[in-house]
Parts: C-alpha cells; sequence; structure tokens
C-alpha cells in the first residue's frame, strides 16, 4: 500500500521528495567520486586574516545594510530588524569536529559581536549553510524567529529555535515592522545523510521592507526561476549572488552558479546593486580560491556591466544602500553615489 503524501503535489514535489522542474542535479556515485576524488586540487591558503571592519550597525531610516560575515552569512539590518542567512560560524563546514571542509579565513564578524537577531533565514540544510553549533548559540543568544523551507523546520526545532516559519515556494511569513519574508525558488537539493536527498525543500528568500527590497539566492544552478523572481519583485535594491565551488562545470553546472551564470542571473533580477558570496571561505570543489573572484571580474566586463553593479565586499564589511539616493534609472549618479560610499566607508 503506497504512504500518503506529506506535502501537495507541485512541479517540485512529488507528495514525499523535492525536485528541480528545469534541471535534474543528481549524480551517479561514480560521477562524485570522478568529481571529488579523481580531480586535481589546488592548495588553499588556511590562516587567512583579512583587514578589521567597523562593527555593523544598523541604517539611518530608509536604509539596508549588508555585512558580509563569510560563505552564505549575512547580516541584514532593516526597518528595525536585524535578520542573519545561513549562519555558519564553525571551523568546519561539516558533522564532524575533525574532518570536513575547514575555513580558509575566519568569520568576518564573531557570533559573539552580532547585534540582536530577529530572524534567522535558513535557505537549506548543506553542512556549509546549516551548522548545528552556531544555529544552537543562535537560539540560546536571542531566541530569534526562523523562515526556512519545507521539512526544513526539524532540523530548526532540534538545534533550539521555536518559532518557525516552513514555507514552500512563493509563500511567505509576515515578521514585525511591514518586512516580508518569501521563500523563493532555486536549483539546488540537500540533504544532511546518505540516501535521503531532498527530503526538505531547498530555496532563497526576498525580504520586503518598507525601506528595500533584498534577494538572498541561496545555493542555486542558472535557470528560469530567476527570470521568474525578477517579473514577481521588479524592485530588488539588493541582491547576494553566489559566485563560488563551480568546478568542474560538467558536475557542478545544474547546482551551483561560475561568475558568467551569476552575471546572468544579475541581469534577470535587475537589481540596484549585488554582492558576491558563497567564496573564499570553504575549498569545496577543486577551483582556486582567486577563481571565482577573478572570474566575476571577467565575466562582469564581457557582458558590459559596471563593476559597482556586482561587486565584492570585504570579509566582515558592511554596505548601507539607502535606494532613494540610488537613482535606479540614472547609472551615472548610481556610480557617484558608490565612489563617494567607498570614501566615506561603505555607505551607499
Amino acid at each position: 500500500m503506497p504512504r500518503p503524501p506529506r506535502f501537495p503535489h507541485s512541479d517540485h514535489c512529488d507528495g514525499r521528495r523535492f525536485f528541480n522542474p528545469h534541471r535534474s542535479t543528481d549524480k551517479s556515485v561514480l560521477e562524485v567520486v570522478r568529481c571529488f576524488w579523481r580531480a586535481e586540487w589546488p592548495e588553499w591558503p588556511m590562516d587567512i586574516r583579512d583587514p578589521s571592519h567597523p562593527t555593523p550597525r544598523p541604517p539611518a531610516p530608509g536604509g539596508v545594510a549588508v555585512t558580509h560575515i563569510g560563505h552564505a552569512t549575512f547580516l541584514i539590518q532593516l526597518d528595525g530588524l536585524s535578520l542573519i542567512t545561513d549562519p555558519v560560524f564553525s571551523r568546519r563546514a561539516s558533522p564532524f569536529s575533525f574532518y570536513g571542509p575547514s575555513r580558509a579565513r575566519p568569520p568576518g564578524v564573531r557570533l559573539e559581536d552580532l547585534p540582536k537577531l530577529d530572524a534567522v533565514l535558513l535557505s537549506h540544510g548543506h553542512f556549509d549553510h546549516a551548522d548545528v553549533p552556531s544555529l544552537r548559540s543562535l537560539a540560546r543568544r536571542f531566541a530569534p524567529r526562523a523562515v526556512t523551507g519545507l521539512n526544513q523546520g526539524t532540523l530548526l526545532d532540534r538545534c533550539g529555535l521555536r518559532h518557525i516559519d516552513e514555507l514552500d515556494w512563493w509563500e511567505a511569513a509576515e515578521l514585525p515592522g511591514g518586512v516580508r519574508v518569501t521563500f523563493v525558488p532555486a536549483q539546488h537539493w540537500t540533504s544532511r545523510m546518505p540516501f535521503r536527498r531532498n527530503e526538505a525543500l531547498w530555496g532563497g528568500f526576498v525580504v520586503e521592507g518598507p525601506s528595500a527590497t533584498v534577494y538572498f539566492c541561496g545555493d542555486s544552478g542558472y535557470g528560469p526561476h530567476f527570470q521568474q523572481i525578477g517579473e514577481r519583485f521588479p524592485r530588488i535594491d539588493v541582491a547576494l549572488l553566489p559566485i563560488g565551488a563551480f568546478l568542474p562545470r560538467w558536475f557542478m553546472e545544474p547546482q551551483h552558479m561560475d561568475p558568467a551564470d551569476a552575471v546572468q542571473a544579475h541581469r534577470d533580477l535587475s537589481p540596484t546593486v549585488a554582492f558576491a558570496m558563497h567564496y573564499g571561505v570553504f575549498r569545496l570543489t577543486p577551483e582556486a580560491i582567486d577563481a571565482p573572484v577573478e572570474g566575476l571580474h571577467a565575466a562582469r566586463a564581457a557582458a558590459g556591466l559596471p563593476e559597482h553593479a556586482f561587486r565584492t565586499l570585504g570579509f566582515g564589511e558592511t554596505a548601507t544602500v539607502y535606494p532613494e539616493r540610488m537613482g535606479r534609472l540614472a547609472p551615472e549618479a548610481a556610480q557617484r553615489n558608490l565612489d563617494r560610499a567607498s570614501q566615506e566607508g561603505g555607505q551607499t
């Protein structure tokens, strides 16, 4: 007798497991061995000490501040709220303290230096995005609300988080201050145990507040969902887009964008400004540590995209964006504003 469905049937769920509607990310065991055990892995420096940056501050009214903590962990402050994405502060992105991908650099902001958090946004359950010790520490310190995809709540509850919103794609949770968080599609997959793939839903977030709209991609390969997100949210002020863990392309293309894909996603979304993420912290794939940033420079130039439109932040650096000052329809004004921002310490 077939088991009853746990979730609504849709273009990305068969009732019990989730899938990508446009392209499969499944790989065979032989393909995994070929990718991870037979590839040549460039050496990474393992104790990088980045320049220090000022402690993150909330923006003045009308602005949004995003702080690059590292990998996919960002602090987002807008309209009186502080949100954190995919918090990972541990030494390793692994279920083990002694084995697995280790940090090349410490978090740009220490967990103990975070402001009071109102919500955790968890895109999916992979260990480089969902770290149990970090989530438990945040639960003890702040008891924040958590927003995530369907069936990810069990993990968050185990970490001590109690107010959890589990969402399907395009569903939204309302936060205080008129802030709305929508869970949006991504082309990826998730698993925390062998042979239990895709039992929870992955995705990204669009955070809409009175002051600004921020899109956090999570993990994703390139696909038509970016155009769909851009059509549903035509006023994205800040986009956080991944550029790393993209080699080899025959294996990673469906699930991780390379810099050229990220630039194309930028064109689909048309944000006022985008910041890169998912690079320079954990050596997850066989690429050099500087390959994503160098690739972004080349892809941006090839597409004729101005440097200020899609750039990197230092680890620990905060960019403060004031949408009304950006001049969405006046690129020259936006460039002058960003140039002035770099001279004034990162405020845009």
